[in-house]
């Protein structure tokens, strides 16, 4: 009798156990993957942190845009860190999928892990429709999915040639349907209204308001060019050499820029980003019409910015706040909403922060930092400072109210105070009040250059004169329709 009761005592509490292990891996393994968070990105190409309505500018049409502003914080600090060739969107997107800085990443991330990866790594699936400009072969070593993926630079968007990825590799490109745009929104809606189980990852590329500036013609929204006004540095040409006055950016316009011109050419670049909106606003509507809304951390970016007029200049080949500036908004469950930040912080700091949010393990090699601090606490700062490059033509630094650009190739240095001067107009570098505030950043910004192992000279053995007249026999670049 004894021995029975003992062999039932023992039976009952396997059975005991079965259950509440089974409880366990049901109820709280269930609610560990429910507590993770979705991450929507939405990236544009080119695109101003001054472009957006709710963020000050008076002239430009962005619902959409807005109200990501209201629901979310804003990074007024927010940058991308430059680039070692005129493209700077290639490295500036492998700096957000990897977490690397300029100068060490895998442009092509073929050799690099990534955040992606990482995300796939702990659960999610991972998702990504549009611009891929880092080389077909590493898009499936980065996401598990892909559709309509237009592999290159700029495009007539109205023709980009899309493909998909299957079984590991890009299909043969086709042309696109109706505008890459539409398309790339229509294929995020498309993920959101399919998947059903787990959390995602799932990353929208436009590859606008890049130029060519094409949108369907039966767009509703327009700009009358003669009330454009025009940037309040514009200039009808930079006042120096700066090592790149003819990339292909540059021979978009005639020398000098005037300012008709300008204004036609933001006429056509505030169009496009309302379109760009709109095709953002259907999927939010979609994303808030889904099982995910409540789930999913929304964030919207992009991978460099422009200077359309500013300076003289038209592309983004140089260090100035209109060009390396990004707008960058965060907004979801626990963001504080409608709050802006002024923290310094680096574009590729943006997955490192998610990936902290979601219980992501960072990837090998990751250098961005952690913000999430900034986003239960906006006053908190970002970094201390700021380092960045092009090519081996220009350095800079930002340290907070202060900018300093040095010019190797001519031995010249700008710098400017940017509370006072956010459009950086006045040049400080000589003036002997300013002496101190420039030796001290002088000095930061060839510490942070060693750290990096960057061999470019403070000055070149031989510079050359930083006067520069425009080439009369230069070949103008068509705005359209550009392959």
């Amino acid at each position: 009798m004894i021995h029975w009761q003992k062999k039932w005592i023992c039976w009952a509490v396997g059975w005991v156990g079965m259950v509440l292990i089974t409880f366990y891996f049901v109820h709280f393994i269930k609610a560990e993957e429910l507590s993770r968070w979705n991450v929507l990105v939405l990236f544009t190409d080119d695109q101003r942190a001054d472009t957006i309505a709710a963020l000050g500018n008076p002239v430009i049409q962005t619902p959409n845009l807005d109200r990501l502003v209201r629901a979310g914080l804003v990074f007024d600090g927010a940058y991308m860190q430059g680039g070692m060739h005129g493209a700077t969107c290639i490295p500036s997107r492998a700096m957000l999928l990897t977490g690397r800085g300029l100068f060490r990443v895998d442009e092509k991330m073929i050799t690099q892990d990534t955040w992606p990866a990482a995300f796939q790594r702990a659960g999610y699936t991972t998702f990504m429709t549009g611009k891929w400009h880092n080389g077909a072969k590493s898009l499936p070593r980065v996401f598990a999915e892909a559709r309509s993926v237009f592999l290159g630079g700029m495009h007539n968007p109205l023709q980009a040639p899309l493909g998909d990825l299957v079984e590991g590799k890009l299909t043969k490109p086709t042309p696109a349907p109706a505008h890459s745009c539409q398309v790339f929104a229509d294929q995020a809606i498309r993920f959101l209204r399919e998947h059903r189980q787990g959390p995602f990852f799932c990353y929208v590329a436009f590859n606008g308001p890049h130029d060519p500036h094409i949108v369907p013609e039966d767009f509703p929204v327009g700009y009358d060019a003669e009330k454009i006004p025009l940037p309040p540095n514009f200039l009808p040409q930079h006042p120096f050499d700066n090592g790149e006055m003819t990339v292909r950016d540059e021979r978009l316009l005639p020398w000098p820029r005037r300012p008709e011109q300008i204004r036609q050419m933001l006429a056509e670049y505030y169009r496009y980003i309302s379109y760009i909106d709109h095709q953002i606003g259907r999927i939010l509507d979609a994303l808030a019409n889904s099982p995910h809304r409540d789930r999913t951390i929304v964030v919207f970016a992009a991978d460099s910015a422009v200077a359309r007029g500013s300076h003289g200049l038209i592309g983004k080949q140089n260090l100035y706040e209109h060009s390396i500036r990004i707008p960058l908004v965060i907004a979801g469950p626990t963001i504080p909403k409608g709050r802006r930040t002024q923290a310094l912080c680096y574009l590729h700091d943006l997955l490192p922060t998610l990936g902290r949010l979601c219980g992501v393990r960072p990837p090998a090699g990751s250098e961005g930092i952690d913000l999430t601090g900034v986003l239960q606490d906006p006053a908190q700062p970002g970094r201390p400072d700021l380092l960045f490059a092009y090519r081996d033509l220009q350095r800079a630094i930002r340290q907070g109210r202060w900018k300093l650009i040095r010019y190797p190739q001519v031995d010249r240095t700008q710098l400017f105070d940017l509370q006072t001067d956010p459009h950086e107009t006045s040049n400080l570098a000589d003036r002997p009040e300013y002496a101190p505030t420039l030796a001290q950043l002088t000095a930061r910004l060839r510490q942070m250059l060693q750290s990096e192992g960057d061999s470019t000279p403070w000055t070149v053995p031989n510079p050359k004169p930083a006067t520069w007249t425009p080439p009369t026999s230069a070949k103008l670049t068509p705005l359209r329709p550009i392959k």
